[in-house]
């Protein structure tokens, strides 16, 4: 394809700069201990100076893949999906949403929620972050909220939140990696004193798999 047919695909959602794709076992909120086929796009803006895949947020260093092939590798493995990234609501997720559910597969995401939602979602895991805050869609989509606490000023953050997602969102707060060891018993003691939320662990770094 020439650059501007694939320029073009990419726009419309039917390529997506795809960075990795792999097989494992969710490590975070509400389905940790599930196995599924993670599809991680490139590209994001949000900038979170904690984030840990920070090799994703150029687009341009990952390849644009059609979303046929991402379905086709997706089939061979778990009966669910979750598309991650970076942050891929920057681009249109209807086309991979539609060519997923046909291959009768679950479909979930994790996002910050920043970007105008598209595609079809059977789990939507708002992960919002102060810099740029979540569209009203997104509030109203989320099946789960996870906060990230880096600070105890974060847990402010988590409660307005908390607010703004509709009354069926699951609540969860998790350590942000580099500071588990302050901020995993201050989330303890908060959960303990407000059960609406639960504890987050990223309990796939722990076990040592992707």
């Amino acid at each position: 394809m020439l650059a501007k047919e694939i320029q073009q695909a990419v726009d419309k959602g039917l390529m997506l700069p795809l960075m990795e794709e792999f097989y494992t076992i969710q490590g975070e909120g509400f389905h940790t201990g599930t196995a599924a086929y993670f599809v991680r796009i490139g590209g994001c803006d949000v900038g979170c100076h904690w984030c840990d895949v920070k090799e994703s947020w150029n687009a341009d260093l990952h390849p644009p893949t059609a979303v046929d092939q991402i379905v086709s590798n997706a089939k061979s493995y778990a009966d669910t999906v979750v598309v991650t990234g970076g942050e891929p609501l920057t681009w249109d997720m209807t086309a991979l949403t539609k060519g997923l559910k046909e291959a009768n597969l679950r479909v979930h995401i994790e996002t910050s929620g920043s970007y105008p939602v598209t595609g079809d979602w059977d789990w939507f895991c708002l992960s919002p972050k102060k810099n740029r805050l979540p569209v009203d869609a997104a509030y109203a989509a989320a099946d789960e909220l996870k906060v990230i606490i880096h600070n105890k000023h974060d847990f402010i953050f988590a409660e307005e939140q908390a607010e703004k997602v509709n009354g069926n969102a699951v609540l969860f707060l998790q350590p942000e990696w580099s500071k588990k060891e302050i901020v995993t018993p201050m989330i303890v003691d908060y959960v303990m004193q407000h059960p609406k939320w639960r504890v987050s662990l990223q309990t796939h770094k722990y076990l040592n798999i992707p």
